[in-house]
């Protein structure tokens, strides 16, 4: 490692342990609520571990909870729902609800939660576990809410979009993708557009350059172009 990635990554390390100490146990100690306060930073970082590592995929508090037990931790779905309340209340993790497509409103189950910065995340997690795709997914999230849209998680039928973004009335749809060479991995991705009987645009977010262009009407967008506002 050179000098310049060991200050960045100590950089990154000071950054980190700020805010998951300092400003999450300063946050603590104003509730009144004893059971909602954090104790055990051991605990808070091996949450925060542990939802940097499942990006992209759903997850509750209930799974949580028993990925703690089963690596040896004693611990209440209370607790941990105090615990991941204080992640995202720290603006480490952002929280995107499951929206009904159809039935245009919020679900209450299989939620995601997006890391605030991918930096952060590489610092916490080993490297073999390092993900475009999720990289790519959590990218986009942030760039959404950067331009002022409430991001959810889309349902329609049995089928997911990746991100259902919403500002005053206008709402876009996305799917995103690092490769979509694949045909079944394409179809995997536009079909759940398809389904959408609306006129809101959709798009599908790609860093393959192959599969770029407009396919009736879902358009298929070079991710970094986008992420850029060039497109």
């Amino acid at each position: 490692m050179s000098r310049t990635e060991e200050k960045a990554e100590a950089y990154i390390e000071g950054i980190y342990n700020t805010v998951i100490v300092k400003d999450i146990e300063e946050r603590s100690s104003r509730k009144k609520d004893e059971s909602r306060k954090i104790t055990d930073i051991t605990l808070l970082k091996t949450i925060s571990k542990y939802l940097a590592s499942v990006i992209g995929s759903p997850v509750s508090i209930k799974k949580i909870t028993d990925y703690l037990i089963s690596s040896g931790r004693k611990v209440s779905q209370n607790t941990v729902a105090a615990y991941v309340e204080a992640l995202t209340e720290s603006f480490l993790f952002y929280q995107a609800e499951r929206f009904d497509i159809v039935g245009k409103q919020l679900l209450k189950t299989n939620g995601k939660l997006y890391m605030v910065d991918m930096g952060l995340r590489n610092y916490i997690l080993p490297r073999q576990l390092y993900d475009l795709g999720f990289t790519l997914e959590n990218l986009v999230n942030l760039e959404l809410r950067r331009r002022g849209y409430r991001v959810n998680i889309g349902k329609i039928g049995d089928s997911e979009v990746d991100f259902v973004a919403r500002k005053k009335n206008t709402i876009e749809y996305y799917q995103v993708c690092a490769d979509l060479r694949d045909e079944n991995t394409f179809e995997g991705e536009i079909k759940p557009l398809e389904k959408i009987m609306d006129n809101y645009p959709k798009f599908i977010l790609t860093s393959d350059k192959l599969t770029q262009g407009d396919y009736n009407g879902i358009k298929v967008l070079d991710i970094m172009e986008w992420l850029s506002g060039d497109v």
